[in-house]
């Protein structure tokens, strides 16, 4: 994967503030990456609908399916999971055959400008905080993770069970 020189400093995840569509999907790319090879126990992702998030890219699937491993924790909010869906294929897949250290939520009862465009790990977190412009701002200082920690758990406290594995017919 290469990162934009914007965003590498040499060895470690990024930490500062970014903008861009490029810059924003590199970043994404390279939490998912960087997961498998620290191998990350907790994942957590949030966005209203991931519309826009590099999810279905051959890449970010790789990674996902290197990091999957018994003892892992993916949780993914949102507001609806309509785009994932439609846009992702790779990364409905990887959720079928991984289901099991997969939990997926649905927070539809909050304002757009409630719900975080963010990935969140025990280690460094991001967080997007202008969709349009797509304005990031990385790091892995505690305060930075725990603030993020405490607002997505407040916000699954109010989600439902939601995008399930598989869907039952009859």
């Amino acid at each position: 994967m290469t990162v934009p020189s914007s965003l590498s400093n040499g060895n470690s995840l990024p930490e500062n503030r970014f903008e861009g569509r490029i810059a924003f999907e590199e970043i994404v790319r390279l939490g998912f990456a960087t997961a498998n090879l620290q191998g990350w126990r907790e994942i957590v992702v949030c966005d209203n609908n991931f519309e826009d998030w590099p999810l279905g890219d051959r890449s970010v699937a790789q990674s996902l399916n290197d990091w999957s491993k018994t003892g892992r924790k993916f949780t993914m909010l949102a507001k609806t999971y309509n785009e994932v869906i439609r846009r992702h294929a790779r990364f409905v897949q990887w959720r079928r055959t991984w289901g099991h250290i997969v939990e997926c939520r649905a927070c539809s009862g909050v304002s757009d400008d409630e719900m975080p465009s963010a990935f969140w790990s025990p280690v460094w977190v991001f967080e997007r905080l202008d969709s349009a412009r797509s304005t990031v701002i990385a790091g892995s200082e505690t305060s930075r993770r725990v603030l993020l920690k405490e607002k997505i758990d407040k916000l699954i406290a109010k989600s439902s069970p939601s995008f399930p594995a598989h869907t039952l017919g009859l």
